[in-house]
């Protein structure tokens, strides 16, 4: 591709063109401004290459002869790159009078390249820092044959229709305004019933599970955050600091400090922990405008956040009861493929080894215990702790980060938070970090996905539509409307002066589960006529037989 974009394009200066886990990209530095309408240009190019089946051949040369070798040809940023290598020798493939800095290894020719597309263009910062020139990126894919290429391609155009950002605003579910600021979710009416929905969810389990609800600021003292390390290890992802009466404070980041002053409120003994206090609770963490990405990735978001208070001889068995609440959410969710990784001590971390070491023992003996399957992340773990990560997959096998459970030492230290033993001496607890959907944003988003915005019964904004045939059968309607709302049934009515082909088309869009038909045959017979949003006709049924059906479903959150 690089070869075909300085065929056509002879200014570019390249730059770096890695494979990556879904393809390929290369970043460009070009006075001419790449379109989607360049990429069947570039690929002519490169089918003439490849029908041209020129050897790849490797080359090694001095540092210091490669680094001459790409300044003649004004290619700066290879000859930065290069200035980083620490070997002797570096290694350069040519093929055709096509020459590129890479480490190989290649294919032998070009002949031998088969199925590829050219997917986007995008912008991307050198190196991946905004403070750097901006950069044009070309994405492609490359398979060994047609069919594999044809089958990936399918599953994108799959993708792109259960975009969330796409379905967010044809559902009307949520939106972002620039006039807000960027990655700042509103939630609209119907977005916020089915946020409501898992939130009353969320909160009726956790009061079966023993956890405590709590409700925190949503700032504090910028002291805290130096007393917990937050803004030695975090400061990044901290907004500045806003002066008050002469004292500085920061928006929050975490809720953990939070739980901690709370725990802290009143001398606790050995006999009252294991402690779970829980929270819905609001932060905010900066990130970069280039990363920010619908619900995904946002500014200020919701953690379904917990902090459990425990004797270090509770560890494990906190976590198998956290891990087994963790995949029962997922579950009830939908999501009953999942990846588990162990994520181990960082480069950069606090506390003493031994701890550490214990930490990580724990939750591996309660991943064995489980009988769960899982994989080592080796040094991805917080600065105060290791961590199980929990990545479920949804119905397209995409991989989304959800659940977490973290094991810290570090921060009841450094706040001084304490249990009085049985011995009648002070010990310091153990807190256990959790949060089973993550962020209730992000989390929505992939359940949109997931789902591709046709959500259960039990979820869904609106359970049913009634739909009217002519204007003579709205008070009938309407009479099955009470009914269904005194059951706490979420419905609507759509008495428009339409034919009915058009307000079931108009259900169907919205993705409503349930549509009942209401005509003469249904008011002459106090009934209604079901149907479902995938078009299936349930048939007629009273609307006793209709509320405890829907009730069935909605209990068992089907």
């Amino acid at each position: 591709m690089a070869h075909a974009v300085k065929e056509l394009f002879p200014d570019t200066k390249l730059a770096i063109g890695p494979a990556i886990a879904d393809g390929f990209y290369y970043d460009f530095d070009s006075s001419h401004a790449f379109t989607q309408e360049d990429l069947p240009k570039i690929e002519e190019k490169m089918k003439e290459l490849i029908k041209a089946n020129k050897p790849f051949v490797r080359k090694e040369l001095p540092r210091d002869e490669a680094i001459k070798f790409f300044r003649e040809r004004g290619e700066m940023y290879k000859v930065e790159l290069i200035n980083e290598i620490t070997d002797g020798t570096v290694s350069l493939y040519e093929e055709d009078g096509f020459v590129d800095l890479c480490r190989g290894p290649h294919l032998e020719s070009t002949g031998k390249v088969k199925a590829f597309k050219l997917l986007s263009v995008a912008g991307a910062y050198w190196r991946g820092d905004e403070k750097n020139r901006m950069l044009q990126r070309i994405y492609g894919v490359s398979f060994p044959t047609k069919d594999e290429l044809k089958k990936h391609l399918d599953f994108l155009e799959e993708v792109k229709k259960r975009d969330h950002r796409r379905l967010g605003k044809e559902l009307d579910l949520f939106s972002m305004n620039d006039d807000i600021g960027a990655g700042l979710v509103l939630w609209h009416p119907r977005g916020a019933t089915i946020r409501r929905a898992i939130e009353n969810f969320w909160l009726e389990e956790h009061f079966k599970a023993g956890y405590q609800i709590l409700y925190t600021p949503h700032m504090a003292k910028l002291d805290l955050w130096k007393k917990t390390g937050h803004l030695d290890f975090y400061r990044e992802n901290m907004y500045s600091p806003m002066e008050i009466e002469g004292l500085e404070y920061e928006i929050k980041p975490m809720n953990c400090p939070f739980h901690v002053s709370i725990y802290k409120s009143r001398l606790r003994s050995y006999r009252d922990l294991p402690l779970r206090f829980a929270e819905l609770g609001t932060v905010y963490r900066y990130e970069r405008s280039g990363v920010l990405h619908g619900l995904l990735r946002v500014r200020g978001f919701t953690q379904d956040d917990a902090h459990i208070f425990c004797r270090e001889d509770q560890i494990e068995d906190e976590v198998l009861k956290v891990l087994e609440f963790t995949l029962f959410i997922l579950q009830t969710f939908g999501f009953s493929d999942y990846d588990i990784y162990l994520s181990t001590r960082p480069e950069k971390y606090v506390g003493a080894d031994d701890a550490w070491k214990k930490a990580t023992d724990a939750l591996e003996k309660a991943l064995a215990h489980k009988g769960l399957q899982f994989e080592i992340d080796p040094g991805e773990g917080v600065f105060y702790g290791p961590k199980i990560d929990i990545k479920v997959r949804d119905s397209l096998g995409r991989q989304w980060q959800c659940s977490t459970i973290q094991v810290d030492f570090n921060i009841p230290e450094r706040l001084n938070i304490t249990y009085r033993g049985s011995d009648s001496k002070d010990s310091g607890p153990i807190m256990i970090h959790r949060a089973l959907m993550g962020s209730l944003e992000r989390f929505f988003g992939v359940l949109i996905e997931h789902y591709a915005g046709a959500f259960p019964l039990w979820l869904a904004p609106v359970q049913i539509s009634l739909l009217t045939i002519s204007e003579r059968h709205v008070e009938y309607c309407r009479k099955v409307f009470e009914a269904l709302i005194r059951e706490g049934i979420r419905v609507d009515i759509d008495e428009e002066n339409e034919k009915i082909g058009y307000k079931i088309r108009k259900a169907t869009v919205l993705k409503t589960p349930y549509m009942c038909i209401i005509g003469d045959k249904e008011m002459e017979s106090s009934a209604v006529n079901l149907r479902k949003r995938n078009g299936e006709n349930i048939g007629e049924m009273t609307v006793e037989k209709l509320i405890a059906f829907l009730k069935d479903e909605i209990s068992n959150r089907r």
